[in-house]
């Protein structure tokens, strides 16, 4: 049995928000049904602002300055299931960065790599649970109520 620590990949997740309080969820192009915010993986020398830059205009095509860096609420961690690794970790830990969303900007799911297949804006409290597979939950779950006071996301009280 292996008893190492496990091993977890540095990454960055932003919460986009609109003016209107609504913020931005992407539906996975690999997993329909599988909806998220947009993440993905610090690379070596990079910094987590740098990162985040990156994935924005990577996965939802926001340049950098298209949004303002509100808040940042690290860490958060999380095991992939089944034991599985990917790139040789265990899991992630993540960096979340709440930002606003600009004047005369709009996230697109059109892009070179697309990670989504569409985009949509929700209410932080019209968030569903069983939008993510298992071992995300209990993350995303403190990340809306430490950013937004969201005591439960819709679905919690299912036990699927």
């Amino acid at each position: 049995m292996d008893t190492a620590a496990p091993i977890y990949r540095p990454n960055v997740a932003a919460i986009i928000r609109r003016s209107d309080n609504k913020i931005l969820v992407g539906e996975r192009s690999d997993r329909p049904g599988s909806w998220q915010f947009p993440q993905g993986g610090i690379k070596t020398l990079e910094t987590p602002e740098g990162a985040l830059e990156r994935e924005l205009f990577e996965e939802v095509g926001l340049p950098g300055g298209s949004y303002r860096i509100l808040e940042r609420k690290e860490p958060y961690r999380y095991l992939f299931e089944n034991g599985r690794t990917k790139e040789g970790y265990h899991g992630q830990e993540q960096i979340y960065f709440l930002v606003e969303l600009l004047p005369g900007f709009q996230p697109h799911h059109e892009t070179t790599e697309p990670e989504f297949r569409a985009l949509r804006w929700i209410d932080p409290s019209e968030f569903h649970i069983k939008w993510l597979p298992r071992f995300k939950r209990e993350v995303y779950r403190q990340v809306l109520n430490r950013f937004f006071g969201v005591p439960s996301l819709v679905g919690d009280g299912d036990q699927s």
